[in-house]
């Protein structure tokens, strides 16, 4: 049903029952919020979007009122704007003064607020709270001296990842957010998603930072640096420079690493395909021992750390492949399969991802070899960007370059692992031909793309029925296997992606992604796909030299040995 209010003296026609924020910002309104989030329940809690409602004597937080007929409500009328002022003062108040040197400066909700408020000096002066920086993670940093307590990651961790590892301490103004006893990160119950980096309005929450290292190995000359680049990198790079969503500059970033002195460039995809190859004969396998399913995915290292420590009792059916990007790793680290001339010890492999939880990933102990790691340094988005700017590569005057041979991308299956979905997508292709000798019909499946939560598909060959659902978000991951353990559903294979819809939002992708953006990356990575001359892992000419080479099958002993690993129960101190 349709009202009509008055907004700023001008009639307008809204939907009845939603909140004034919403209402107003589908007309182009724009109302500051520091703790609103779409999809969740309104707090009030910053006080920031209060507005100006005639007949009432206090301001109202239009984050959680509703609209009702006839109201009048004036949005930045003096008093509104006055308190919206106040407010921002006061949490300057006790806010460090380093923007200069801050991770998020020129890209901090509080910083933008302060200069739309023509906050330009410090009117309130008190003692400030002093935190101990918390750099006790291998993938996040928590800096509790920038925590404004507006509860977005709280709510993040806890409504949407099912985490719960973040939670307000203390009351008054000793309250903080911080972990179950306010121990360390490393001790808490965190997977490591960065999801609430993502959310986090200043730098309370980020990334550790890579780069000192990094920059160290390219100016050893005894050290040969490689480079892997995941497929949603180039096509979320862009966002950081100003660029449409979307926007795919891959030639371009190949180059660009050149230019920074890698010696090899090389694409995560390819590691894809081979994972794909392997995960299909594993499903095949598991399917003759009934007892053994669902097959779960372990691409996503978010979601196996949360799976080590929330559901251990799903460990034995958990895949034993690495993720594309180890596996890739391991490729690289082994003279006889890399590529290229090289001795393992001089050999520095980088990764180049969309995620924080990778960095966590490529120090766990199972992914060395005789104390070689597959990995030696994981970066996210948003630290290439830094490392393009630190090396003053002009993006835009850069000639597209190709990746070396033979980790390039040769087909398109394995960009889909950067879809929720794609990955099983990847696999169906593959499984279909290898139990028919026949091309899946129209390779697009339609049923797990999009950007839903949970995404089923159900293959039919003959008598013979495969069933598929791949999830994404962890509170989504909870129902599903609580569902499964209830007996309401059952599964041949299940993949879940820690990060909503995938890779595309991992936690080390660029900051305030709107939908639409979400939406343009997944296009593009779908028109790549229709685009691409060849689109199984099956066809890919690397993935059947390697087995040829290798002179095994994908599932055979060789194989299990350079592409499998073990996982195991995680104690949770906190």
């Amino acid at each position: 049903m349709l009202v009509n209010i008055e907004v700023n003296n001008k009639s307008i026609t809204v939907k009845k029952g939603e909140t004034i924020l919403s209402a107003l910002q589908a007309q182009g309104i724009k109302i500051p919020s520091l703790c609103s989030m779409k999809n969740f329940t309104p707090t009030g809690a910053c006080r920031m979007c209060v507005v100006e409602i005639e007949g009432k004597d206090e301001l109202v937080t239009s984050c959680s009122q509703p609209v009702e007929e006839w109201m009048k409500i004036k949005t930045h009328s003096p008093r509104v704007v006055q308190a919206r002022k106040s407010i921002v003062e006061l949490l300057l108040s006790n806010h460090p003064d380093d923007c200069l040197y801050c991770v998020r400066n020129g890209n901090c909700e509080l910083q933008d607020l302060a200069a739309e408020l023509d906050v330009r000096e410090r009117r309130i002066i008190g003692k400030k709270n002093k935190y101990r920086l918390d750099h006790s993670s291998p993938s996040i940093v928590r800096d509790p001296a920038k925590c404004i307590l507006c509860s977005r990651c709280v709510r993040v961790c806890g409504e949407t990842q099912s985490v719960h590892a973040l939670e307000f301490i203390n009351r008054g103004n000793q309250t903080l957010i911080g972990t179950a006893f306010n121990k360390d990160l490393n001790f808490s119950s965190c997977i490591l998603c960065g999801q609430c980096i993502l959310v986090c309005p200043t730098a309370a929450l980020h990334e550790r930072d890579s780069l000192p290292e990094l920059k160290e190995a390219l100016n050893n000359p005894s050290r040969e640096v490689v480079v892997q680049v995941d497929p949603s990198v180039s096509i979320t790079l862009a966002e950081e420079f100003g660029l449409k969503p979307g926007k795919d500059i891959y030639g371009v970033l190949v180059s660009a690493l050149r230019k920074m002195g890698f010696s090899k460039v090389f694409d995560t995809s390819a590691g894809a395909d081979m994972v794909a190859m392997e995960l299909t004969s594993e499903l095949i396998q598991a399917r003759e021992h009934a007892s053994a399913l669902p097959l779960f995915a372990s691409a996503c290292p978010a979601w196996v750390k949360y799976a080590e420590q929330f559901w251990p009792d799903l460990l034995g059916q958990l895949s034993r492949i690495k993720s594309p990007q180890q596996l890739l790793g391991r490729l690289i680290k082994s003279p006889e399969l890399a590529g290229f001339n090289h001795h393992t010890s001089d050999v520095f492999a980088v990764a180049i991802g969309p995620c924080t939880a990778r960095k966590f990933e490529a120090q766990r102990e199972e992914m060395t070899i005789k104390g070689i790691s597959d990995i030696d340094l994981v970066l996210t988005t948003r630290e290439l960007a830094k490392l393009i700017r630190l090396y003053g590569i002009d993006m835009e005057n850069t000639e597209p370059g190709l990746a070396d041979i033979p980790y390039s991308a040769k087909c398109s299956s394995g960009k889909l692992f950067a879809l929720a979905g794609g990955l099983t997508e990847a696999l169906v292709r593959t499984l279909h031909h290898k139990l028919t000798g026949k091309e899946l019909p129209g390779v697009k499946i339609p049923e797990l793309r999009g950007l839903k939560g949970r995404k089923e598909y159900q293959l039919n060959i003959g008598r013979v029925s495969y069933s598929f659902v791949a999830v994404s978000g962890l509170n989504n991951t909870r129902i599903l296997i609580e569902e499964m353990q209830a007996g309401k559903s059952s599964w041949d294979f299940v993949e879940i992606m820690a990060c909503p819809q995938g890779c595309i939002n991992g936690g080390g992708q660029p900051v305030r992604a709107e939908e639409g953006a979400l939406k343009a990356r997944m296009k593009v990575l779908h028109e790549q796909d229709e685009k691409e001359m060849t689109r199984q892992a099956h066809k890919n000419p690397l993935v059947n030299e390697l087995y040829d080479r290798l002179d095994t099958q994908p599932g055979g002993k060789v194989s299990g040995e350079l592409f499998c690993t073990r996982f195991g129960r995680r104690v949770v101190l906190v």
